[in-house]
């Protein structure tokens, strides 16, 4: 990222449940939260899964099997091309996770302007190899990987002599994600340790990890969005409703505001009015007669600040004598003591 902008993406991910009507719905409504980015999946059943998978199969009320699901999943290259324009239309950065090789195709064919690797897929070395022959921007969820498999990874990017701009991920592979499973602190040790922009793509349902992340150091942000998170769906108790994506937006410009504009706490010259209205001189706590020695009990600190002897003196009136008699409630002058 080349500037101190924090980059959100919406993750719409399967939350469209295969409906064309429904994704288009999504990229009007995240383009109402101020997000930057809309990301969508790109499964083809055919060239991704097997009959043999058996992640979430029980978990559909009509799909059989898994590989059923991603097949109804698929949209045509006609549908993506018109949800591309969509998304461009509303102001919109059309971001995509592949899953195969055929997927990578197809996004070269649409012309996207780089492409999200999930965290499963840091592994999957020949379809990373056909993204880096695009010399496009790569951005990596890491969420199933530990530091090892994250440098080997980048060191095949490199050996494919891919020279373009990389953003690593902190990731939990959990949904939603407990606070205890977050991994805050991975960020900015994945910052030491590539010396490459970070992000954090979240599961855990709320606002509150993405906005630690960017004070943090993150410049990257992804979230799952859903209309309702009782609707169907695998990631649909992970997901920000779009109110809440929607003030996490807000959360994060506020943040870069904060960021971007350090206090000198050394600077104090625009309190001075403030300073002496609520600032405190001394005053006595009771009537005291000419010739009496002030005590502590004797003083009391009221506002403001400029009636009379600073309160902060106060030890410098203990044990004097008055010259005349003072009303309690008034505030204390130097002419009031003797030396």
């Amino acid at each position: 990222m080349k500037d101190s902008k924090v980059y959100i993406i919406a993750e719409v991910a399967q939350a469209h449940d295969g409906s064309l009507g429904i994704l288009h719905s999504y990229i009007d409504a995240v383009a109402d939260t101020g997000a930057d980015a809309i990301k969508f999946q790109m499964h083809i059943a055919d060239a991704e899964s097997s009959p043999f998978e058996p992640f979430r199969v029980a978990f559909s009320y009509q799909d059989h099997t898994r590989y059923d699901y991603w097949k109804r999943m698929e949209f045509t290259q006609e549908q993506w091309v018109g949800i591309k324009k969509h998304c461009e239309e509303v102001g919109l950065e059309f971001l995509v996770s592949p899953f195969s090789v055929a997927a990578v195709r197809m996004l070269e064919s649409l012309g996207v302007k780089r492409y999200k690797i999930g965290s499963g897929e840091v592994r999957n070395y020949l379809m990373l190899e056909h993204i880096a022959l695009t010399g496009k921007d790569i951005l990596i969820s890491t969420g199933m990987s530990g530091f090892t498999e994250i440098e080997q990874a980048l060191a095949f990017l490199d050996e494919c002599k891919a020279s373009q701009e990389r953003v690593i991920f902190q990731c939990t592979t959990a949904y939603p994600t407990p606070p205890e499973q977050i991994g805050l602190n991975v960020l900015p040790e994945l910052q030491n340790r590539f010396n490459l922009p970070i992000g954090l793509s979240d599961h855990s349902g709320t606002i509150f990890a993405p906005l630690a992340a960017v004070t943090l150091g993150a410049k990257y942000l992804e979230c799952h969005v859903v209309f309702d998170k009782r609707m169907f769906g695998p990631d649909s108790p992970a997901s920000l409703t779009f109110a809440e994506f929607k003030q996490m937006v807000e959360g994060v410009r506020f943040l870069e505001r904060a960021h971007a504009n350090p206090v000198n706490k050394e600077d104090i010259q625009g309190f001075e009015v403030l300073k002496r209205m609520f600032g405190k001189s001394l005053a006595v706590s009771r009537t005291l007669k000419m010739g009496e020695t002030l005590v502590l009990n004797d003083l009391e600190s009221k506002k403001p600040a400029d009636r009379g002897i600073p309160a902060e003196l106060f030890r410098q009136v203990i044990n004097k004598r008055l010259k005349h008699s003072i009303d309690a409630g008034d505030f204390l002058q130097w002419g009031d003591l003797s030396e």
